[in-house]
């Protein structure tokens, strides 16, 4: 039953998408209506300033990012965490802002062979559950609120 109540809100949030998001466009082309220079997107997605705690449930929350499936981090709460993926403890510390940014929205411009789907873009994912499909895994805003929490996170392990 408490699945069923996590379908249904992530449902409902992911309804809210930005039009200018929604559409069917692949990384590339999000990336590109992003303002990507160089390898970073610098400028927010959004104009308003994301919250890194916001951002921290987005990042070990089951329900919407997903990101523990494959990252570990600084989650002490968090006993399962994947090792797939970079860890995202000292990312802040890593890459600026902007860097993270374009690689929540467009990490195959930096990696090609990258397993990390773009969190915006609709076209081009393989085998995307139902509440996905056609809309963008995080709406900009969500992707700001992820970016906040990780320019936060400065200390590597």
């Amino acid at each position: 039953m408490r699945s069923a109540h996590a379908l249904v809100l992530v449902t409902v949030l992911m309804a809210g998408a930005a039009p200018s998001v929604a559409r069917r466009d692949g990384p590339a082309q999000v990336a590109a209506r992003s303002g990507v220079s160089g390898d970073s997107i610098p400028a927010s997605l959004t104009g308003v300033a994301g919250d890194p705690v916001r951002g921290r449930a987005i990042v070990v929350g089951r329900q919407v990012g997903l990101c523990l499936l494959c990252h570990s981090g600084p989650f002490v709460e968090e006993r399962q965490q994947g090792t797939l993926a970079t860890d995202l403890a000292g990312a802040g510390k890593r890459w600026s802002e902007g860097q993270l940014r374009l690689r929540l929205v467009a990490p195959r411009l930096l990696s090609p062979g990258s397993i990390m789907p773009s969190y915006l873009a609709v076209e081009g994912r393989v085998l995307v559950g139902a509440p996905w499909q056609g809309r963008p895994l995080l709406d900009p805003q969500q992707i700001e609120d992820v970016v906040a929490l990780l320019v936060t996170l400065r200390e590597p392990r």
